[in-house]
């Protein structure tokens, strides 16, 4: 009987113990890492364009027609966290037929999708597509997810989804 009692204190102290050194490593971690603790990234406040998002309004309508994504799940995208959704992913494949810069294969003509956005945010989709060149997936709908989901990983305060 003494045994157990022994036991259960123990065990609390080393719990108090374990998630006071694991409170000291994050501290350290914070105070001598050269990289900044993650932050969520802040959205200009004047993004995306209200005109450019008028301007992809019938693409965003005929997409969500024919794949029956839910809107709350395009704008968690655009304004909150990657999640994988299969309608979304098509949904993403749609928007890249619609606006013709994606061929058979899946694969992104830069040239021609640099081409079809206002010089306001060109710039901005040259520099978020430097790393994001080569997509990965079984389907159409796999890649045009891996593109945008590598966009918003490159540059998550200028990504937007319409």
């Amino acid at each position: 009987m003494a045994l157990n009692g022994f036991c259960r204190r123990r065990r609390c102290c080393c719990r108090r113990r374990s998630a006071a050194i694991a409170a000291c490593l994050l501290i350290a971690l914070s105070v001598f890492s050269d990289a900044p603790l993650p932050a969520e990234a802040q959205r200009p406040e004047n993004w995306p364009p209200p005109a450019l998002l008028k301007m992809a309004k019938p693409f965003h309508d005929t997409c969500v027609a024919q794949t029956g994504v839910d809107e709350a799940h395009i704008k968690e995208f655009s304004d909150g966290q990657i999640h994988d959704d299969e309608k979304l992913k098509c949904y993403m494949n749609c928007l890249f037929h619609e606006i013709d810069v994606v061929d058979d294969n899946g694969d992104v003509h830069f040239e021609k999708l640099f081409y079809t956005v206002p010089m306001t945010i060109r710039d901005k989709l040259i520099e978020m597509s430097k790393g994001c060149m080569h997509p990965e997936g079984d389907t159409l709908c796999h890649k045009a997810w891996w593109f945008h989901q590598c966009w918003k990983k490159a540059d998550p305060a200028h990504y937007f989804l319409p």
